[in-house]
């Protein structure tokens, strides 16, 4: 249980709330911690955009980069002024849709994220082996080892995590710039040898106006193929999700962190950019100067375009350098995917009560990411071609949510313009998310059981977890204090109320038919304790409880999500203040006890006597100490 409260945020990563007191960094800083998971697509991007769209991928690349300059880049644009906390789409979607609703559509999210994740997680490493193998320097005995190889970087990978994560942004700097530099000595090498050979650019010119036809063709089939090169778009939610690493100004405020936002706007436009200009000329000159046969599975350039022209233009020596830069950030951007879900799944479900205690842990999480991983190595035989379906599915699913969110944010605020605009980008990323999922049902299908799992467990965990006390702190205002401080020896006699019978007949009618069944005085000044339900999927909550006179009569009135639960909480709050001991009077409720049952779980409601007495008697062992519950 090592981590459990890990508030010194060494696992630093893009989901990463770190304390407000420690060293924050430039934007361009963070921008590299980003750009491990974003940049390293170079890695095997333009391999899998010629193998899925053969000559036409420089156009269908086009597509793809103005799709990211005009669409992702403005959504995420807004996603970062709204949700500057580093909680992504995925909280303004909770925001905007509340109760059980939003609640079971961010454990769908999630379980898109998490396969985006860990997509990005197994496919790094498989295609860092693919990298380490097909070196002409590498030993004989790795051929056909590629299942192995992954294995041991998801294991070292997880040792890594089990031992500490310290000082990711210095490490994720110096990679990407290495990675950056070496990538821009390929380019240039490879124009300098496209233009050089003329000869290829006509073969590639002859062989896609041959095969095509017309240009309008060759436009529709290019926007047709868009949606398997949707690897390119990745980076942007885990760019929105940084945010707190990044220093701002020194007149930022919590609400309103304006040079925050500022910074983390500048860090997306950086990488789009970058990235856009990689993909575009990576995409030309990989499909003009390698064979088609190289890129299909088994060949030389299967996952690794980009090193097999560095090895042919460049050199052996050079390629390997390259080989190794690559292997190091592909490596790293599976350590940026761990730490993402190591504080991506806390910040939700425990939160939810949908997770127990040791899911706020580091290592226990590190092992459970680390088997899955493992699973999808052997599943998918450690193939980047093969998981790329499933990577692009969480991917496009993300930004589909946050495009929404955007536009259902500029409807709330009557901004017309905008929701026609964010709406049309939401529409394109709804077609790309449906043409992906037609294309490669491999995706969905992995998404589908990370949501299923994530649901079934979350679920029984809020059911294993209902009976205990939800409050995270509880607060007394001035006039109850004063309500309760006649009463010096004790105990104190609370009745409780339902707040939906508000007449002086009904206080009347409860407190007679708890003199009747009960030890009360006739003339004792009972206090009446209600509840008000506000969203029953809320799990920790703060009670803030005040009082209030009605009908002459003193009453304690506290918002909770369930009552039982928060009945109990004021109780042993009460207790703990003033030293005496509760007593709670209760009516017995009417129906069935097992649809009261369901009431409870999911409404906050039901029987709520015995099982006011459940959550007391789990919360406090010692059955002297206990508050007393009466029922008549």
């Amino acid at each position: 249980m090592f981590g459990l409260q890990d508030s010194k945020g060494s696992h630093q990563g893009p989901g990463a709330v770190g304390d407000p007191h420690l060293k924050k960094h430039s934007w361009w800083q963070v921008m590299c911690l980003t750009g491990v998971d974003y940049f390293s697509t170079l890695g095997y991007q333009p391999a899998i955009a010629a193998l899925a769209a053969g000559v036409i991928s420089p156009l269908a690349t086009i597509v793809l980069v103005a799709v990211t300059l005009l669409g992702a880049l403005p959504v995420y644009h807004r996603v970062a002024g709204e949700s500057h906390r580093g909680e992504g789409s995925i909280a303004m979607l909770e925001r905007l849709l509340p109760r059980w609703g939003g609640k079971l559509l961010v454990l769908v999210l999630l379980g898109f994220a998490a396969t985006d994740f860990m997509i990005t997680m197994t496919l790094s490493a498989a295609d860092a082996t693919a990298h380490a193998i097909q070196n002409p320097l590498a030993p004989g005995w790795l051929q056909g080892q590629n299942i192995l190889v992954t294995l041991f970087l998801l294991a070292l990978l997880a040792a890594v995590f089990l031992r500490g994560f310290k000082e990711a942004i210095g490490v994720a700097v110096v990679l990407v710039i290495v990675y950056l530099s070496l990538n821009v000595v390929v380019v240039f090498s490879t124009f300098v040898e496209v233009f050089a050979h003329p000869v290829a650019v006509g073969d590639w010119w002859h062989a896609l106006s041959t095969s095509h036809g017309n240009p309008f063709m060759v436009i529709g089939i290019a926007l047709l193929v868009f949606p398997k090169l949707a690897l390119g778009l990745s980076g942007f939610e885990t760019g929105v999700a940084v945010m707190p690493q990044i220093r701002g100004r020194a007149s930022d405020t919590e609400e309103n962190p304006a040079g925050r936002i500022k910074g983390t706007r500048r860090l997306l436009t950086t990488a789009a950019v970058i990235m856009s200009s990689f993909l575009i000329a990576t995409s030309f000159t990989t499909v003009v100067l390698i064979p088609e046969k190289e890129f299909q599975p088994g060949g030389q350039a299967d996952g690794r375009a980009l090193a097999f022209l560095a090895h042919q233009y460049l050199g052996v020596g050079f390629g390997t350098v390259y080989d190794l830069s690559t292997i190091a950030i592909l490596w790293f951007a599976g350590a940026s995917a761990m730490a993402g879900l190591l504080n991506l799944v806390p910040r939700y479900l425990p939160r939810y009560g949908m997770a127990p205690g040791w899911a706020r842990a580091v290592r226990p999480l590190v092992l459970v990411f680390t088997l899955i991983g493992f699973l999808i190595t052997f599943l998918f035989n450690a193939d980047v071609d093969a998981q790329g379906g499933a990577y692009a599915t969480g991917v496009l699913v993300l930004m589909t949510s946050a495009a929404v969110a955007v536009t259902l944010s500029a409807r709330r605020l009557r901004q017309r313009k905008r929701v026609v605009g964010f709406g049309i980008i939401a529409l394109v990323f709804i077609y790309t998310t449906i043409a992906n999922i037609f294309e490669r049902p491999e995706g969905i299908r992995i998404a589908a059981i990370f949501i299923v799992g994530i649901i079934v467990i979350s679920l029984l965990s809020r059911i294993r977890r209902s009976f205990e006390l939800h409050a995270t702190h509880v607060h007394l205002d001035r006039q109850a204090l004063e309500f309760m401080s006649t009463n010096l020896s004790g105990p104190i006699a609370l009745i409780a109320h339902e707040p939906l019978r508000l007449t002086a007949e009904a206080y009347r009618d409860k407190l007679t038919s708890a003199i009747e069944v009960s030890h009360i005085p006739v003339d004792y000044q009972a206090l009446f304790l209600e509840v008000i339900v506000d969203d029953s999927s809320d799990f920790e909550t703060a009670l803030e409880v005040h009082g209030v006179v009605r009908h002459g009569h003193q009453i304690l009135e506290v918002h909770g999500p369930v009552v039982p639960n928060t009945i109990a909480s004021v109780l042993l709050h009460i207790r703990d203040v003033t030293g005496l001991m509760p007593h709670i009077y209760f009516r017995w409720t009417e129906g069935n006890p097992v649809i009261n049952l369901l009431r409870f779980l999911f409404l906050g409601e039901g029987e709520i006597a015995p099982v006011t007495r459940e959550v007391l008697r789990e919360a406090e062992p010692d059955v002297s100490r206990r508050p007393w519950v009466h029922v008549g």
